[in-house]
């Protein structure tokens, strides 16, 4: 009996998703070949925060002591209003009683480290760079992708595969040629993102999320130990401005479009004003996310990530959909014959899960206790935060997010 051939599977986009799609398929023995637009991968960008679960997906590529080491181990959240006063704290990882822990990393080295085990594992080759794509043609057999240099613009050569797996974010050259017609939604939010060095934060092991969108709010978390005592510091500040102006991805940010709103947040325990004015380098981003969709795959293409569910970028919850989305997929690829039948699966499996997740990020973010506190309390200091709310109702409404975004403890156990 003649022996089938074997699947050959094309990857568009090499980032996080893209590489752990490639890791997942090579643990099930199944090759696959990555085009990635970036003329070459460096290790850029600012702080990540791999949650429990989706460390979890780390663990079962044996990352997982590779990016603790290269990161932070969560311990705590933290809630804060605008007056430095806490809200709620809570354990987190491990300290909570999930089976994985909870790491901040930098964004690039998270990057660096699966490029490197892509490379490792799959060879040298399993990573194609400069190749931006620009179109496919389906048949009932194969798909041909198209190409162009980054570089240069010149055209490469046609790519045939069996299947193609769009993994190239937000922007998704693929499935724009699905969803022609498709924008982002934006509700007026903007964000920048910094990282600074310096001493730690509350013992240097606190996720903290300080203020509201409504007054200013800023997210704060180490990602790395130096070894002169400093760390490195993630920060991202958020501000709801009720305009149309957007942020652009592709700019510097500038200190002066937000820095006055943060001037004033000067506690005993961080000079945030400080921590935005000593940032080496500022970026900044839109909010937004796309409407779900009723459609990934299409024949012989289906969507992963940030090309298949763009959710807003709230709660470090993206990367972890991300990574269960590839894992999902890898695994049902090699429990199928048919690929097709594995797309059918994996859409019926992840779409309906992740749909609701980026409708909750936009009703109910993590951050729904800041929200709800200022709207008790109003936009001052108060002397005894149970006159207003109680601590269990706080608790009740952060597990109700994590519930809805699959990562409370009971889901963290499952593998």
């Amino acid at each position: 009996m003649a022996t089938a051939a074997p699947l050959k599977i094309a990857i568009v986009g090499g980032g996080i998703a893209g590489l752990a799609l490639a890791l997942g398929l090579h643990r099930h023995g199944i090759a696959a070949q990555v085009y990635e637009a970036a003329p070459e991968i460096a290790e850029i960008g600012v702080g990540i925060t791999l949650l429990p679960h989706g460390m979890r997906e780390i663990a079962l590529l044996g990352l997982a002591d590779e990016m603790l080491a290269a990161g932070i181990e969560n311990r705590e959240s933290a809630f804060f209003n605008r007056f430095g006063q806490k809200l709620y704290a809570e354990a987190r990882g491990k300290y909570a009683g999930y089976p994985h822990r909870e790491v901040g990393i930098n964004r690039g080295r998270l990057h660096g480290i699966l490029l490197a085990t892509v490379r490792q594992r799959l060879g040298v080759d399993a990573v194609v760079c400069d190749h931006q794509f620009v179109g496919l043609d389906q048949s009932g057999s194969a798909v041909t992708l198209h190409f162009r240099a980054t570089s240069d613009g010149s055209s490469c050569a046609p790519v045939t595969a069996d299947i193609v797996i769009a993994c190239d974010g937000i922007n998704s050259a693929v499935r724009r040629l699905f969803y022609p017609q498709e924008t982002v939604a934006f509700t007026g939010i903007n964000t920048w993102r910094g990282v600074t060095r310096r001493k730690p934060i509350l013992g240097g092991r606190t996720y903290m999320r300080i203020g509201s969108i409504r007054t200013g709010k800023i997210v704060v978390y180490p990602i790395a130990d130096e070894d002169s005592g400093n760390q490195l510091i993630n920060w991202i500040a958020e501000i709801e401005t009720g305009s149309n102006h957007r942020n652009d991805w592709n700019q510097q940010g500038d200190r002066r479009d937000f820095l006055p709103i943060y001037e004033s947040f000067k506690f005993d325990w961080l000079d945030v004003g400080q921590l935005i004015r000593d940032a080496d380098t500022v970026l900044e981003y839109p909010m937004v996310d796309k409407d779900p969709v009723d459609r990934w795959t299409f024949g012989r293409v289906t969507f992963a990530g940030d090309a298949a569910h763009p959710m807003y970028p709230r709660g470090s919850n993206g990367s972890a959909q991300a990574l269960i989305d590839v894992r999902t997929l890898a695994d049902l690829l090699a429990a199928h014959d048919d690929p097709r039948a594995a797309f059918a699966a994996y859409e019926a499996e992840r779409r309906p899960t992740t749909a609701e997740i980026v409708r909750t990020n936009r009703v109910s973010p993590p951050d729904i206790i800041n929200l709800r506190v200022e709207e008790l309390v109003g936009d001052r200091p108060f002397d005894d935060l149970d006159d207003y709310i109680s601590q269990a109702e706080l608790r009740r409404l952060s597990d109700q997010y994590k519930r809805i975004a699959g990562f409370s403890v009971l889901e963290g156990t499952r593998t």
